[in-house]
């Protein structure tokens, strides 16, 4: 796997990055891509460890070594064959993953990981470039129809795996065009569009139908599907915004994270004359919520141009090392430090919004905040205590709400009749992937509620599976039994 001594003599790298002056000028991505030697040379540094805990890292569970192997050795045509056995999109992942698998790499114990993810990334790209990524269109059909809810990661994957296997698939997506929040929810500086169009007109020549516009439940009815399909795949993804409820959080100027990014992803891609503009250009903006929502909001809040960006959370500041609780190869809660956040930022932990100001208007004018501690105790779950005679006023001219999400919308539940967990996401379990009613599936976020990209599409991959058996008894389509280790 790789060099034997690799690991011994080379350092690890990834791609550079473009100036900060640079690429805060449009929304393009802006990473330098390496040169072919220097992506050989990180794939010698794949050890021969043994066991590849990279496996057990990785939901997936990419044939990380296999694929290192051959890129070290310049078989880049057979690297992007054994990434695509596991990974539809590795296009997708290859940018917006946070590595779990790094985390798990034997080299990580005490050196720098293999730089796994940028590995990954040029393999795709060279096989987009080289022409390697056709259309894989069935040679039979089953003639069995499939309406997948939702074109996200996880119901993008569910419907590749089916039209596999030869069944008639439709995706319905309620926007204007397909990617959920891969379209509208990650920046373009992050994500450029062009990426998702190039991977839908593949899937579209294998003989995958997108309806776009098509709310199922509101344009689209759930007796329309239930009579004209064999079997419904529901992954809306998890799209209930968590909120703050504290004072002040009517007034003008305050914004969830996901209405900002999506409004900026529309008016990118040209779209214009919206009901109320979010913009923080000229303005004091104050981002609540310190995970990779809130990162994009600084970078696009930069990007628009903000007099400042503050960033605000709850928690506490993470340790740089690994947190002596969670050791290799388990996902470490440690600090992470962004491109946007490299762009400007003011950052602040264990700090709590207690109330927003406004004027006479309902404009927001600024906002309270109060530092706080959190206590542990083993076997409770940790309290969190506010600091008396620590109460700040913050002028702020925009705050964005980037709390996370706290389950799926009820609206097809209801309609269908499904089940909810305690949590409001679509009951399910990895055994099948089946709801309460017949016929009727689910994956990615709706089920197991907020989580990663390669989560998504490895659910979407393993409900393929099972939606395949149900309609056919049995099927060829991969299923893949995940680790036991906890995920990121």
């Amino acid at each position: 796997m790789g060099k034997i001594t690799g690991f011994l003599e080379i350092e690890r790298e990834v791609e550079a990055y473009d100036k900060v002056e640079n690429r805060l000028q449009n929304y393009n991505e802006f990473t330098i891509p390496m040169e072919k030697q220097a992506l050989k040379d990180q794939g010698a540094r794949c050890m021969d460890c043994g066991v590849p805990f990279c496996h057990s890292g990785c939901p997936l569970g990419n044939l990380i070594p296999d694929f290192n192997d051959h890129v070290y050795k310049g078989r880049w045509k057979e690297a992007a064959k054994v990434l695509h056995s596991t990974n539809n999109f590795p296009e997708f992942t290859g940018r917006l993953c946070p590595a779990p698998c790094e985390e798990a790499c034997v080299l990580g114990i005490n050196e720098d990981p293999v730089s796994i993810e940028n590995i990954e990334k040029n393999i795709v790209e060279t096989a987009f470039n080289e022409g390697w990524i056709i259309a894989q269109v069935p040679k039979n059909r089953t003639e069995k129809k499939v309406a997948v809810v939702g074109s996200g990661p996880s119901g993008l994957a569910t419907a590749q795996q089916l039209n596999r296997a030869g069944h008639l698939v439709t995706v319905y997506e309620r926007d204007a065009k397909v990617g959920g929040l891969l379209r509208y929810g990650i920046p373009d500086f992050k994500l450029e569009k062009k990426v998702i169009d190039r991977r839908i007109a593949v899937l579209e020549e294998e003989g995958i139908i997108f309806k776009t516009n098509a709310h199922v439940g509101k344009t689209v009815s759930v007796e329309t599907l239930k009579s004209e399909y064999d079997a419904i795949v529901l992954c809306g993804g998890a799209t209930v915004r968590r909120s703050i409820p504290i004072k002040g959080a009517h007034l003008k100027g305050v914004h969830q994270a996901m209405d900002f990014l999506k409004q900026n992803n529309q008016r990118v891609d040209g779209i214009i004359g919206f009901k109320e503009e979010l913009i923080a250009k000229g303005k004091n903006v104050i981002v609540i919520g310190g995970g990779d929502t809130g990162s994009d909001c600084i970078g696009t809040s930069n990007r628009q141009g903000a007099n400042s960006v503050v960033n605000f959370e709850i928690l506490n500041k993470p340790t740089l090392g690994r947190p002596a609780n969670q050791p290799w190869p388990y996902w470490p809660m440690r600090l992470r430090t962004s491109s946007s956040h490299k762009e400007g930022v003011e950052r602040f932990f264990s700090i709590s919004t207690k109330e927003f100001l406004g004027d006479k208007k309902g404009n927001l004018k600024g906002l309270i905040t109060t530092e706080v501690e959190w206590l542990f105790k083993e076997g409770e779950r940790p309290e969190l205590k506010e600091i008396a005679g620590t109460e700040k006023t913050w002028d702020c001219d925009l705050v964005l709400l980037a709390l996370g999400f706290t389950g799926s919308e009820k609206t097809l539940s209801e309609q269908f009749g499904i089940d909810m967990d305690f949590r409001t996401n679509i009951k399910a379990t990895e055994k099948d992937y089946k709801t309460n009613v017949e016929g009727i599936f689910t994956a990615g976020d709706m089920r197991r509620g907020q989580s990663l990209i390669v989560w998504a599409i490895s659910e979407g991959r393993q409900a393929a599976h099972h939606i395949d058996r149900y309609l056919m008894g049995h099927s060829n389509l991969p299923l893949k039994a995940v680790g036991d280790l906890p995920r990121a």
